[in-house]
Protein backbone atom coordinates (compact mmCIF):
# COMPACT_ATOMS: atom_id res chain seq x y z
CA UNK A 1 0.00 0.00 0.00
CA UNK A 2 2.80 2.48 0.83
CA UNK A 3 4.87 1.63 -2.34
CA UNK A 4 1.58 2.56 -4.34
CA UNK A 5 1.13 6.03 -2.97
CA UNK A 6 4.41 6.61 -3.33
CA UNK A 7 4.06 5.86 -7.01
CA UNK A 8 1.10 7.78 -7.37
CA UNK A 9 2.64 10.62 -5.73
CA UNK A 10 5.15 10.55 -8.15
CA UNK A 11 2.46 10.45 -10.78
CA UNK A 12 0.88 13.53 -9.58
CA UNK A 13 3.91 15.21 -9.33
CA UNK A 14 5.43 14.67 -12.58
CA UNK A 15 1.97 15.32 -13.75
CA UNK A 16 2.20 19.12 -11.97
CA UNK A 17 5.95 19.71 -13.80
CA UNK A 18 4.38 19.20 -17.23
CA UNK A 19 1.14 21.08 -16.61
CA UNK A 20 3.21 23.87 -15.04
CA UNK A 21 5.35 23.73 -18.13
CA UNK A 22 2.22 24.04 -20.44
CA UNK A 23 1.82 27.26 -18.59
CA UNK A 24 4.95 28.62 -19.13
CA UNK A 25 4.87 31.76 -21.98
CA UNK A 26 7.33 30.86 -24.64
CA UNK A 27 8.91 33.99 -26.31
CA UNK A 28 9.51 33.88 -29.80
CA UNK A 29 11.55 36.93 -30.86
CA UNK A 30 12.13 40.48 -30.20
CA UNK A 31 8.42 41.57 -30.76
CA UNK A 32 7.18 38.70 -28.92
CA UNK A 33 9.10 40.11 -26.18
CA UNK A 34 7.61 43.37 -26.40
CA UNK A 35 4.26 42.14 -26.47
CA UNK A 36 4.62 40.46 -23.26
CA UNK A 37 6.56 43.08 -21.67
CA UNK A 38 3.66 45.44 -22.75
CA UNK A 39 1.28 43.02 -21.09
CA UNK A 40 2.34 43.52 -18.12
CA UNK A 41 1.59 47.00 -17.95
CA UNK A 42 -2.19 46.64 -19.01
CA UNK A 43 -2.05 43.45 -16.04
CA UNK A 44 -1.25 46.40 -13.26
CA UNK A 45 -4.25 48.36 -14.14
CA UNK A 46 -6.43 45.59 -14.82
CA UNK A 47 -5.75 44.36 -11.68
CA UNK A 48 -6.57 47.72 -10.06
CA UNK A 49 -10.28 47.70 -11.79
CA UNK A 50 -10.95 43.77 -10.56
CA UNK A 51 -10.07 44.90 -7.32
CA UNK A 52 -12.23 48.10 -7.06
CA UNK A 53 -14.72 45.59 -8.58
CA UNK A 54 -14.37 42.90 -6.54
CA UNK A 55 -14.73 45.73 -3.43
CA UNK A 56 -17.76 46.85 -4.14
CA UNK A 57 -19.03 43.47 -4.16
CA UNK A 58 -19.96 43.30 -8.08
CA UNK A 59 -19.61 40.34 -9.50
CA UNK A 60 -20.02 41.49 -13.39
CA UNK A 61 -17.37 39.26 -15.38
CA UNK A 62 -16.18 37.41 -12.51
CA UNK A 63 -13.53 40.26 -11.10
CA UNK A 64 -12.33 38.13 -8.58
CA UNK A 65 -11.94 34.81 -10.83
CA UNK A 66 -10.33 37.89 -13.73
CA UNK A 67 -8.12 39.25 -10.95
CA UNK A 68 -6.58 35.64 -10.10
CA UNK A 69 -5.84 34.84 -13.34
CA UNK A 70 -4.05 38.45 -13.91
CA UNK A 71 -1.88 37.59 -10.86
CA UNK A 72 -0.82 34.16 -12.11
CA UNK A 73 0.04 35.92 -15.50
CA UNK A 74 1.91 38.65 -14.22
CA UNK A 75 3.78 35.72 -12.32
CA UNK A 76 4.08 33.78 -15.60
CA UNK A 77 5.29 36.41 -17.68
CA UNK A 78 7.94 37.91 -15.16
CA UNK A 79 9.40 34.72 -15.34
CA UNK A 80 9.70 34.01 -18.97
CA UNK A 81 11.06 38.01 -19.79
CA UNK A 82 13.62 37.80 -16.94
CA UNK A 83 14.53 33.92 -19.15
CA UNK A 84 14.89 35.88 -22.12
CA UNK A 85 16.55 38.83 -20.94
CA UNK A 86 19.62 39.32 -22.80
CA UNK A 87 21.62 42.58 -21.50
CA UNK A 88 22.02 43.58 -18.17
CA UNK A 89 19.83 46.97 -17.84
CA UNK A 90 17.04 44.87 -19.04
CA UNK A 91 17.54 42.06 -16.27
CA UNK A 92 18.16 45.23 -13.65
CA UNK A 93 14.81 46.46 -14.77
CA UNK A 94 12.94 43.86 -14.84
CA UNK A 95 14.54 43.02 -10.92
CA UNK A 96 12.95 46.17 -9.72
CA UNK A 97 9.80 45.09 -11.74
CA UNK A 98 9.57 41.51 -9.41
CA UNK A 99 10.54 43.82 -6.45
CA UNK A 100 7.99 46.09 -6.45
CA UNK A 101 5.47 43.13 -7.69
CA UNK A 102 5.89 40.80 -4.38
CA UNK A 103 4.13 43.42 -1.82
CA UNK A 104 1.66 44.06 -4.70
CA UNK A 105 0.81 40.77 -5.02
CA UNK A 106 0.17 40.45 -1.31
CA UNK A 107 -2.12 42.96 -1.21
CA UNK A 108 -4.02 41.58 -4.27
CA UNK A 109 -4.61 38.40 -2.73
CA UNK A 110 -6.24 39.94 0.56
CA UNK A 111 -9.72 41.03 0.82
CA UNK A 112 -9.96 44.27 -1.05
CA UNK A 113 -10.43 47.30 1.24
CA UNK A 114 -10.94 50.97 1.07
CA UNK A 115 -8.47 51.25 3.71
CA UNK A 116 -5.92 49.73 1.51
CA UNK A 117 -6.29 50.78 -2.36
CA UNK A 118 -5.47 54.69 -2.20
CA UNK A 119 -1.42 52.88 -0.89
CA UNK A 120 -2.37 50.46 -3.72
CA UNK A 121 -3.29 52.60 -6.57
CA UNK A 122 0.31 54.21 -5.94
CA UNK A 123 2.06 50.87 -5.56
CA UNK A 124 0.54 49.73 -9.25
CA UNK A 125 1.60 53.14 -10.46
CA UNK A 126 4.70 52.45 -9.37
CA UNK A 127 4.85 49.02 -11.11
CA UNK A 128 3.29 50.47 -14.28
CA UNK A 129 5.97 52.70 -14.91
CA UNK A 130 8.70 50.30 -14.12
CA UNK A 131 7.02 47.86 -16.25
CA UNK A 132 7.11 50.38 -19.25
CA UNK A 133 10.27 51.15 -18.84
CA UNK A 134 10.92 47.67 -18.90
CA UNK A 135 9.12 47.68 -22.34
CA UNK A 136 11.19 49.91 -24.08
CA UNK A 137 14.34 48.67 -23.28
CA UNK A 138 13.09 45.16 -25.09
CA UNK A 139 11.65 47.93 -27.84
CA UNK A 140 15.42 49.60 -27.96
CA UNK A 141 17.21 45.85 -27.85
CA UNK A 142 15.67 44.74 -31.00
CA UNK A 143 17.00 47.33 -32.88
CA UNK A 144 14.69 47.94 -35.36
CA UNK A 145 12.09 50.84 -35.52
CA UNK A 146 9.54 49.11 -36.76
CA UNK A 147 8.95 47.46 -33.32
CA UNK A 148 7.65 50.68 -32.05
CA UNK A 149 4.14 50.11 -33.30
CA UNK A 150 4.24 46.98 -30.88
CA UNK A 151 4.74 48.97 -27.92
CA UNK A 152 2.64 51.77 -29.24
CA UNK A 153 -0.30 49.62 -30.27
CA UNK A 154 0.33 47.12 -26.89
CA UNK A 155 0.02 49.93 -24.51
CA UNK A 156 -3.56 50.97 -25.87
CA UNK A 157 -4.46 47.75 -24.30
CA UNK A 158 -3.58 49.08 -20.60
CA UNK A 159 -4.51 52.38 -21.23
CA UNK A 160 -7.84 50.55 -21.49
CA UNK A 161 -8.12 49.19 -18.34
CA UNK A 162 -6.10 52.69 -16.74
CA UNK A 163 -9.35 54.78 -17.77
CA UNK A 164 -12.03 51.95 -16.64
CA UNK A 165 -9.79 51.76 -13.26
CA UNK A 166 -9.68 54.98 -12.62
CA UNK A 167 -13.74 55.32 -12.92
CA UNK A 168 -13.68 51.98 -10.76
CA UNK A 169 -12.36 53.94 -7.67
CA UNK A 170 -14.32 56.90 -8.19
CA UNK A 171 -17.56 54.66 -8.00
CA UNK A 172 -16.28 52.84 -5.17
CA UNK A 173 -15.87 56.00 -3.39
CA UNK A 174 -12.23 57.11 -3.46
CA UNK A 175 -11.69 60.36 -3.00
CA UNK A 176 -8.42 61.14 -5.38
CA UNK A 177 -8.13 64.97 -6.57
CA UNK A 178 -6.20 64.08 -9.34
CA UNK A 179 -8.74 61.81 -10.95
CA UNK A 180 -9.57 64.62 -13.62
CA UNK A 181 -5.91 64.59 -14.78
CA UNK A 182 -5.21 61.79 -14.66
CA UNK A 183 -7.97 60.57 -16.84
CA UNK A 184 -7.87 63.29 -18.98
CA UNK A 185 -4.27 62.39 -19.73
CA UNK A 186 -5.00 58.65 -20.19
CA UNK A 187 -7.83 59.52 -22.86
CA UNK A 188 -5.51 62.21 -24.49
CA UNK A 189 -2.47 59.48 -24.76
CA UNK A 190 -5.00 57.03 -25.75
CA UNK A 191 -6.44 59.10 -28.61
CA UNK A 192 -2.93 60.13 -29.93
CA UNK A 193 -1.93 56.98 -30.61
CA UNK A 194 -5.02 55.80 -32.33
CA UNK A 195 -3.85 58.29 -34.56
CA UNK A 196 -0.72 56.99 -35.32
CA UNK A 197 -1.85 53.26 -35.44
CA UNK A 198 -4.24 54.26 -38.06
CA UNK A 199 -1.78 55.99 -39.70
CA UNK A 200 0.53 53.09 -40.00
CA UNK A 201 1.34 51.96 -43.85
CA UNK A 202 1.61 48.47 -42.84
CA UNK A 203 -1.85 47.75 -40.85
CA UNK A 204 -3.91 45.04 -42.77
CA UNK A 205 -7.72 45.26 -43.71
CA UNK A 206 -8.46 43.28 -40.54
CA UNK A 207 -6.32 45.68 -38.06
CA UNK A 208 -8.14 48.63 -40.04
CA UNK A 209 -11.40 47.44 -38.60
CA UNK A 210 -10.18 46.69 -35.58
CA UNK A 211 -8.84 49.66 -35.06
CA UNK A 212 -12.77 50.94 -36.17
CA UNK A 213 -14.14 48.90 -33.64
CA UNK A 214 -11.88 50.44 -30.59
CA UNK A 215 -12.47 53.92 -31.84
CA UNK A 216 -16.25 52.95 -31.47
CA UNK A 217 -15.61 51.80 -28.38
CA UNK A 218 -13.41 54.69 -26.67
CA UNK A 219 -16.42 57.39 -27.87
CA UNK A 220 -18.31 55.71 -25.21
CA UNK A 221 -15.56 56.86 -22.32
CA UNK A 222 -15.03 60.68 -24.80
CA UNK A 223 -19.37 60.33 -23.74
CA UNK A 224 -18.80 59.62 -19.98
CA UNK A 225 -16.25 62.43 -19.56
CA UNK A 226 -18.09 65.03 -20.70
CA UNK A 227 -21.59 63.80 -18.85
CA UNK A 228 -21.91 64.60 -15.32
CA UNK A 229 -23.58 61.40 -14.97
CA UNK A 230 -22.55 58.44 -12.32
CA UNK A 231 -21.92 55.80 -14.73
CA UNK A 232 -22.91 52.17 -13.96
CA UNK A 233 -19.51 49.74 -13.71
CA UNK A 234 -20.64 47.04 -15.77
CA UNK A 235 -20.71 49.68 -18.61
CA UNK A 236 -17.54 50.61 -17.86
CA UNK A 237 -16.44 46.90 -17.36
CA UNK A 238 -17.36 46.24 -20.51
CA UNK A 239 -16.55 48.60 -22.85
CA UNK A 240 -12.96 48.42 -21.86
CA UNK A 241 -12.69 44.94 -21.44
CA UNK A 242 -14.08 45.31 -25.03
CA UNK A 243 -11.19 47.37 -26.07
CA UNK A 244 -9.09 45.23 -24.40
CA UNK A 245 -9.78 42.15 -26.63
CA UNK A 246 -9.50 43.86 -29.79
CA UNK A 247 -6.22 45.45 -28.82
CA UNK A 248 -4.48 42.35 -28.20
CA UNK A 249 -5.71 40.82 -31.67
CA UNK A 250 -4.01 43.78 -33.12
CA UNK A 251 -0.49 44.18 -31.18
CA UNK A 252 -0.57 40.12 -32.32
CA UNK A 253 -1.11 41.32 -35.91
CA UNK A 254 1.48 43.63 -35.58
CA UNK A 255 3.94 41.05 -34.35
CA UNK A 256 3.03 38.91 -37.29
CA UNK A 257 3.45 42.10 -40.09
CA UNK A 258 6.17 42.87 -38.59
CA UNK A 259 7.95 39.96 -39.26
CA UNK A 260 7.46 39.44 -42.63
Amino acid sequence: MKQEIQILLKGVLATSIFVGNLWAVDIANDKSAINLAGKQRMFTQKALKDYAMVGMGNTFGNPKADLTSTINDFNDHLKSLQAYAKDDATKSSLKEVASLWTPIKKTLEEAPSLDKVVKLQNDLDALLKASDTTTKMFTKASGKASAKIVDISGRQRMLSQRMASLYMLKVWGVKDPEFKRKLNDSMKLFKSSQEILEAEKVDSDEIKKILANVDRSFMFFEMMNRSKSKFIPTLIYKKSDDILKEMNKATELYVKEQLK
